[in-house]
């Protein structure tokens, strides 16, 4: 095993080879990996009480028109506020008031996001800092103001040494998500305007995080690679690169990559800043900036909120969705054979038996995705400099396939299109990035949105965010301990 630092940042910094295995800090002399069965017994009892008591008749949903997941029956969503960040448009209205499907748009700050990429693309520069600046500022900024904002972002890309060893070499983990967390939430403490949740200080926090959030991840990953006896390599970012160079220059062992790698990495970063106040870890975002509480606290609780599959892993299943079809389909110019597979997942007997076909279909967009139609030909180009047109004319394929499947196997009130998700994970596989930072990757480009939305929640509301719960226990009376009859023996 090597032990490899970057030459300008040795200053301080010790073998982290102590770090890597950490103490049970609930019982000191078992290794975390064996408490789980030691609880276990007791643990399963007790989940019996719950798995019988938490249950709640799904008629009464209906019953007392529950929005569950805040969506009514058609996936319209409650109306809980309102923004000037973003936009999604899936649908047009008719003069009569009906609500007809139509191409599918994002606007960042009422801009087209397409017209966004063209206009980045066609200059043949980076757009990720441009795109920070419209969510934070509401307006796109000159090329003075641009390169002043990017360079404060640039200077803001420092970690110290300690930290790198006390926090993120400490108890490394394959959950880089929780790696990000905990370093979000340790950052708190080398803060001394913390819990200031002042307009300007939040904004110098928010720009914080917008620039070490790939500094955190890359390092997570390096230090999780260490404890699996790899090579450790500490590379100090850039000052002079983008945000999207600067992730490949720090995770590859040589630092190196070609002008396309990056463009196409800095363009997933653009399509996944910001999508709606109403995704999950936006709402979140505000419901936590409600209360009050401190940028680190908010920013923590959206990266939990990320890590659910359900809402920022999916690129992954499909990588590992398309990885089984290959086991079962040889031929992927076969056409039949391929509807035959996509037949056996919506049937639930194949790949993980959940009976969706993953990166297929999102909660608003029916008839395309604007990030998926803005990233595939982009993902296209790179595919033909890796040599991997075939399986890009796979993903293709499948694309047109699983929208026939789909329409002719279930009755859905909408159409079915591609997601961004579909093609981002075989994208950041031909960049040979790791599994394990897909999710993480998204948590680099989404925090532009979470900050934009937290300075707009502390900027309209005092109030905190506290939606309504209606109870269906009938009162009961206090029981004294010695009348209480034993219905479940947690000793047996």
């Amino acid at each position: 095993m090597k032990f490899k630092l970057n030459p300008e940042n040795t200053e301080n910094f010790v073998d982290p080879q102590d770090h890597i295995r950490p103490v049970n800090p609930l019982n000191p002399s078992m290794p975390p990996s064996d408490l789980a069965q030691e609880y276990a017994p007791i643990i399963g009892k007790l989940a019996e009480l719950c798995q019988r008591e938490f249950p709640i008749d799904p008629d009464l949903y209906t019953k007392y028109d529950v929005k569950r997941g805040l969506r009514d029956i058609n996936g319209k969503g409650v109306l809980a506020g309102l923004t000037n960040i973003s936009d999604i448009v899936a649908y047009d209205e008719t003069s009569d008031g009906k609500s007809i499907p139509c191409e599918g748009k994002l606007y960042y700050r009422g801009i087209d996001v397409e017209q966004l990429v063209n206009g980045f693309t066609q200059d043949d520069r980076f757009g990720f800092e441009e795109i920070v600046y419209l969510l934070l500022f509401g307006n796109l900024p000159s090329a003075e103001n641009l390169m002043i904002f990017t360079d404060q972002l640039q200077d803001m890309r420092y970690l110290s040494a300690s930290f790198v060893q006390d926090i993120i070499m400490k108890a490394p983990s394959n959950a880089l998500m929780n790696t990000l967390s905990k370093c979000v939430i340790s950052l708190h403490s080398y803060d001394s305007l913390a819990d200031d949740t002042s307009i300007p200080n939040v904004l110098r926090q928010c720009m914080s995080l917008i620039s070490l959030m790939p500094i955190l991840a890359v390092y997570g990953y390096q230090a999780y690679n260490y404890k699996r006896n790899q090579d450790l390599i500490i590379r100090q970012p850039d000052q002079t690169i983008s945000t999207a160079e600067n992730i490949l220059y720090m995770l590859r062992p040589d630092g190196k990559y070609t002008p396309l790698e990056a463009k196409l990495l800095d363009l997933a970063l653009v399509l996944h800043a910001e999508h709606g106040g109403g995704n999950n870890s936006s709402f979140t975002v505000r419901v936590v900036s409600s209360s009050g509480t401190d940028t680190y606290s908010v920013i923590a609780a959206a990266l939990g909120s990320l890590k659910g599959p359900k809402h920022g892993g999916a690129n992954i299943k499909v990588c590992q969705m398309f990885d089984d079809l290959k086991k079962h389909v040889t031929d992927w110019e076969d056409e039949d054979a391929l509807r035959a597979y996509l037949r056996t997942l919506l049937h639930k007997k194949g790949f993980d038996n959940s009976g969706l076909i993953y990166g297929m279909g999102h909660a608003v967009y029916s008839i395309s995705d604007p990030r998926a139609r803005a990233f595939k030909k982009r993902v296209q180009e790179l595919a033909i400099e890796k040599n991997r047109e075939k399986e890009f004319e796979l993903y293709a394929r499948v694309e047109r396939l699983a929208t026939e499947v789909i329409a002719s196997e279930r009755k859905i009130y909408k159409g079915v299109c591609a997601n961004v998700d579909f093609y981002s994970g075989f994208a950041y596989r031909m960049l040979g990035l790791p599994e394990e930072l897909f999710t993480p990757l998204f948590a680099i480009a989404r925090i532009a949105g979470w900050s934009a939305h937290r300075l707009e929640e502390l900027t309209n509301s005092s109030k905190i965010i506290r939606p309504a719960y209606k109870s269906i226990i009938d009162p009961r009376e206090y029981t004294p301990l010695s009348e209480r009859i034993q219905e479940f023996n947690l000793a047996e």
